[in-house]
């Protein structure tokens, strides 16, 4: 007998030295490597995924405390997948199989639809494109309200990306960020403060070294290049990588791993790109309503020089 792969069917995309393996189970980015070298610190054919690891977060990102959100003027309850912290966590879209629409030699698309279930009663479908070409890899998600009534959205994916070293301690880090959410210790949820960034611990907006520091930090008010893209990235010796996100990116969540089992702690630099912050469907912060029939579509990417 063959067995099925925990992440189900696997998508090989390839462009000149660049590869990437996408997956049937969450649509997530399994592999992506530059020249034989992993760009991705993703997980094996044989594993699910871990830790989140390359998974779009859809149709919200990070945490929701107590799965319990108000939307047009009534009560939803989603289930706790965070329990330590009793959290939503993540979307809904993560565990699902998705339908392969399209898969060329570079270029990769799945749908999937959400059909209306409880805490989330409504009709949402989601594409979400992988292509390769000269420049990288573009991640392109577009949601479309095909129900009767307006609906709660957004969107970030969970990518842990490595330069090669043998933890992130020496990787040089690059976040542009005047701000950073406060988060509570214990449920790492907004405390509807934002605290400065430049001259703190957790300034990277001049790339650096990361060293001991552990960050699992939401960074806001974000620094915008004239093409209005914000562009994240890590850099070791020769290789070095930048992360880019579209105007809904309007949030990076950067995480180091430590909360991870002991052989995956600070292996890779998860950057999160995110519409919205923690616990948006509760505080409405740049939340997205889409209206019957109404669509977004939001993209980020990888440009590596390896």
């Amino acid at each position: 007998m063959n067995a099925e792969h925990p992440s189900g069917a696997q998508f090989e995309i390839r462009h000149g030295e660049q590869r990437a393996v996408v997956v049937e189970v969450g649509a997530a980015l399994r592999e992506y490597a530059i020249n034989g070298l992993p760009a991705l610190d993703g997980f094996a054919q044989d594993a699910m995924a871990d830790g989140g690891r390359g998974q779009p977060l859809l149709p919200w990102p990070n945490r929701l405390a107590d799965g319990r959100y108000e939307f047009g003027g009534r009560t939803h309850q989603l289930p706790i997948d965070e329990i330590g912290r009793n959290n939503a966590s993540h979307g809904l879209t993560r565990w699902l199989n998705w339908t392969l629409v399209a898969h060329t030699d570079a270029r990769v698309e799945l749908r999937q639809v959400l059909h209306p279930r409880p805490g989330y009663p409504f009709t949402l479908a989601l594409t979400i494109t992988y292509a390769l070409d000269a420049h990288g890899l573009t991640v392109a998600t577009h949601a479309h309200n095909q129900g009767k009534e307006p609906l709660p959205f957004g969107a970030g994916q969970h990518p842990y990306f490595t330069v090669g070293t043998p933890t992130v301690d020496t990787t040089r880090l690059l976040v542009p960020a005047r701000s950073r959410l406060e988060l509570d210790a214990e449920r790492r949820l907004p405390t509807g403060r934002q605290l400065p960034v430049p001259g703190t611990e957790f300034d990277f907006t001049t790339p650096r070294a990361i060293g001991a520091l552990q960050l699992d930090e939401c960074y806001s008010d974000l620094l915008r290049d004239p093409d209005g893209r914000v562009r994240a990235g890590l850099a070791a010796d020769d290789r070095k990588l930048t992360v880019w996100g579209d105007q809904h990116c309007k949030y990076l969540q950067v995480f180091t791993g430590d909360t991870l089992a002991p052989e995956r702690r600070r292996q890779g630099v998860a950057i999160e790109p995110m519409s919205c912050p923690p616990n948006a469907y509760r505080s409405g912060a740049d939340l997205v309503v889409l209206e019957p029939d109404a669509e977004i579509e939001l993209a980020w990417g990888i440009q590596p020089e390896f």
